[in-house]
């Protein structure tokens, strides 16, 4: 049990967010004050391994991932929030088929939602970057089946990273034949190439990644629910507002001497209080439905 829900029906309640109408958001969080802050605004969150990379390792997104950490970093996020949507990204399932499924049994009896497992193959790369290499598609299938023969009620996606162009559709077609809940062709680089994915995939749900910088177009909800897409996952807005903010933050502070700045007269300003109140909800939310289910 976690506080109240049992694991079984976290992959429930997000498959049945997915099957609504429009587009579901996922916020990607990088460490439990990120995800605190997320909390406030959505239902759902994304732990992305650009972000945990990043934040844990201090490393970028190429492979450097154990998943212990990762499933020790889920825990901690279910255990505050007991009813957000969490979908954890599993990269290629670190490596082996045998360990991708014990990974996937594990983040099923910790509270995970769902999990993303992509088709690269070592080094890999951040999905929006250059110089991706794909496994052959029937090794994917191969360890994707077995993903799926080891969850219960985890909702997985099928990932796949392929560039070429005949081959993004043969293998988006293939991962919707599978019993895979949801297809993500990552690094879609236009509607129009939306639309010949989500016309492949059937009525199998799609999933959208947006990432700054990357190369997918900027979209709005509307505008992707109209495309068809089914979920969307916001991986780094967290991530790169706290790189703007802390390195503007500190910049400042070396230029006025050490002196902290004085809070905006139109602004809400942050602060031990506010800080803390923030963090103390996430108590209240754990207690609140312990009480509530008790």
């Amino acid at each position: 049990m976690f506080h109240g829900i049992t694991a079984a029906g976290y992959g429930q309640r997000l498959r049945e967010d997915i099957a609504r109408t429009g587009t579901t958001p996922l916020i990607g969080v990088y460490d439990m004050y990120s995800a605190s802050i997320a909390a406030e605004h959505y239902d759902g969150m994304f732990v992305s391994g650009f972000g945990f990379a990043a934040s844990y390792y201090g490393l970028p997104d190429i492979g450097f991932i154990a998943w212990p950490d990762m499933l020790s970093f889920v825990e901690r996020l279910r255990g505050a929030f007991p009813q957000h949507h969490l979908l954890v990204d599993i990269d290629d399932g670190y490596v082996d088929p045998e360990v991708a499924c014990h990974v996937v049994r594990r983040l099923e009896r910790t509270g995970a939602s769902g999990v993303i497992l992509e088709d690269q193959k070592r080094p890999r790369r951040c999905g929006h970057a250059d110089g991706k290499l794909v496994l052959p598609l029937d090794e994917y299938l191969e360890k994707l089946n077995l993903v799926l023969e080891n969850r219960t009620d985890l909702v997985v996606v099928a990932r796949t990273d392929a560039t070429e162009e005949q081959d993004i559709l043969r293998r988006a077609r293939a991962l919707a034949k599978t019993d895979a809940d949801v297809v993500l062709v990552d690094g879609v680089r236009s509607e129009d190439w939306i639309r010949r994915i989500r016309r492949v995939v059937g009525d199998k749900p799609l999933l959208f990644n947006q990432i700054a910088g990357g190369k997918s177009p900027r979209l709005s909800l509307s505008e992707l629910g109209d495309l068809g897409v089914d979920v969307a996952i916001y991986s780094t807005p967290c991530l790169f507002a706290a790189h703007r903010a802390m390195d503007e933050a500190l910049a400042g502070l070396k230029v006025n001497d050490g002196r902290l700045p004085a809070a905006p007269a139109n602004s809400r300003p942050v602060g031990v209080r506010e800080s803390t109140e923030l963090l103390e909800r996430n108590i209240a939310r754990a207690r609140g439905l312990v009480e509530v289910t008790a």
